[in-house]
């Protein structure tokens, strides 16, 4: 069997740390033969990183798209160019897997729904978090109806002090904003995945500018100080998203916030019967999956045990990158379905760009039907 080629745009971090070593890991079925960066000697320096010996390099995405041989297209650039790049690898006949968030709007995500839907290929967007073996096991509790009527959660991105230093995080035009989009997003996912509940009636939040400029701020940020100059975008953000059937998420996402009980990609449920925690990053060492219930007439908790999580590492476990990487090229070659539906990724993105209007208008925004 001829092996599918690959092409990637963008080559920053999440090239190099998620996208090549997990695709490292399907080589015998696919093959990266392109890649494309602004910025030529990033291509480059990727390229001799992970010993991409005939890989094509190229500054302009245009030019790789026109390749007939390349069957699919990682997107990985910064949100703001999701969109464009995206609509055009579909209109050149290219499955794609785009990096999260699906777009910085609601109106770029459309225009790549719109897109997909005109073309005959495979469309997922990069959230990994969903192939954590914690998060698949509190998937499952829920598909088996363990937890009851899920009615109440939380979906947690909280860094106590761990602002990114590198990239173009802080810079509002290319990113769309900053944890909210670029972590929230994460706890989102899998807190809708879980709860399997897409039908959102409102929306309302608040989005706060309190420390990114402020230079007593940036001391002792695990990253090291950040530019307080340069730091355009939200420094944290809570969110409430109200569901047709009452049900209610609070979503909770910062980079900088003086909170002691940091966990990012987190989620929180609490159900009819019983009630599931995933405690992750930040303050947690290992992730923690917690199930509270009643036995016997008393309270009583029980977690996973024995598991020791950390992406991009051998353990027990496949990083969630692989086995996102194995379930992606597995749908393209079966004709499959991606695990994360772009209707879903839409979802998260129509949610969040609605937190952001909510702020800016101090009101509650209600969502449409898509």
């Amino acid at each position: 069997m001829e092996k599918l080629k690959i092409g990637i745009i963008g080559t920053g971090g999440i090239c190099n740390n998620k996208h090549l070593p997990s695709l490292e890991k399907v080589a015998d079925k696919a093959e990266v033969v392109a890649l494309c960066d602004i910025e030529e000697e990033k291509a480059l320096a990727t390229a001799e990183r992970h010993n991409l010996k005939d890989v094509k390099i190229y500054t302009d995405y245009n030019e790789l798209l026109k390749d007939p041989s390349i069957d699919i297209i990682h997107v990985c650039t910064p949100n703001v160019s999701h969109c464009e790049i995206t609509v055009a690898a579909f209109a050149a006949d290219k499955h794609v897997l785009c990096e999260k968030p699906m777009a910085a709007t609601t109106e770029d995500a459309r225009k790549m729904m719109e897109a997909w839907k005109k073309s005959d290929k495979k469309f997922t967007v990069g959230y990994q978090n969903r192939f954590r073996h914690d998060v698949q096991v509190l998937k499952k509790a829920c598909q088996a109806g363990d937890l009851g009527d899920i009615y109440y959660g939380e979906a947690n991105a909280i860094r106590r002090k761990a602002v990114p230093t590198w990239g173009v995080f802080p810079d509002k035009s290319k990113q769309g904003g900053g944890p909210l989009i670029d972590i929230g997003t994460h706890a989102l996912d899998i807190t809708l995945w879980c709860m399997d509940n897409y039908e959102v009636d409102s929306v309302s939040g608040q989005v706060f500018y309190k420390l990114g400029n402020l230079p007593s701020a940036a001391e002792g940020n695990t990253y090291g100080a950040w530019d307080t100059e340069t730091f355009e975008v939200e420094d944290s953000a809570m969110g409430f998203i109200k569901f047709k059937n009452g049900a209610l998420i609070n979503l909770r996402a910062s980079w900088a916030l003086n909170y002691m009980d940091a966990r990012e990609a987190a989620t929180t449920l609490c159900g009819t019967l019983e009630g599931a925690e995933i405690k992750y990053g930040g303050s947690y060492e290992n992730a923690e999956l917690w199930f509270n219930h009643t036995r016997h007439g008393k309270m009583s908790e029980e977690t996973l045990s024995g598991e020791a999580l950390v992406d991009y590492f051998e353990g027990v476990n496949e990083p969630a990158g692989v086995v996102e990487a194995k379930q992606w090229i597995d749908a393209i070659l079966t004709d499959g379905e991606p695990c994360v539906k772009p209707s879903e990724a839409f979802k998260v993105t129509q949610i969040l760009d609605a937190i952001y209007q909510a702020s800016d208008g101090n009101q509650t925004i209600k969502l449409a039907m898509e």
